[in-house]
């Protein structure tokens, strides 16, 4: 008999592709599975299928998320004890808020730019090509312009996405 399970994954979970695996792995057991990132830095789920079935890809996430580099402090599963209608398939819930995006904006452009002032790790990139260098200290400035304006940005939305909770409290306690 199929049951329900509420799943919580706790640790280094969020922003480096997990719930892809997790998507990957619930296909492959042909699981029917919804799952989020939570604000908490977890990622939660909500799934359904045969008890043996559930532990076993309980087990496989566990196992090839930390192979492929994923931190998994904790894996909590808890029966719901009731009937969820689940989607046949596995779905992804999209929980990203403005300042959630800003975030992963910000990790983006700190990873882009360890890379525009190191390419020691690009073996061989500048050697025969004439004006290369020059081309890339263009490249550079042009981005880290983009950088600062990025960072300009996510500020200003922190600030509005605060003034737009403190107004919403307000009309709510109106």
């Amino acid at each position: 008999m199929q049951k329900c399970y509420n799943i919580m994954i706790t640790g280094t979970v969020q922003d480096i592709g997990f719930r892809a695996l997790i998507e990957d792995i619930a296909r492959l057991y042909e699981l029917k599975v919804f799952t989020f990132n939570d604000v908490d830095g977890s990622v939660k789920m909500v799934c359904g299928g045969e008890n043996g079935v559930i532990a076993d890809f309980l087990e496989e996430i566990n196992s090839r998320g930390t192979e492929s580099g994923v931190v998994i402090h904790e894996i909590t599963s808890e029966e719901i004890p009731f009937q969820i209608y689940l989607p046949h398939g596995f779905s992804r819930l999209y929980t990203d808020d403005l300042a959630d995006v800003g975030r992963k904006l910000d990790k983006g452009n700190e990873i882009l730019g360890h890379i525009s002032n190191d390419t020691s790790e690009l073996p061989g990139i500048s050697k025969g090509i004439e004006g290369l260098n020059s081309k890339f200290d263009s490249f550079s400035t042009k981005f880290d312009s983009y950088i600062i304006e990025q960072k300009e940005h996510n500020q200003w939305m922190s600030i509005t996405n605060a003034w737009m909770s403190t107004t919403s409290a307000l009309r709510r306690s109106s």
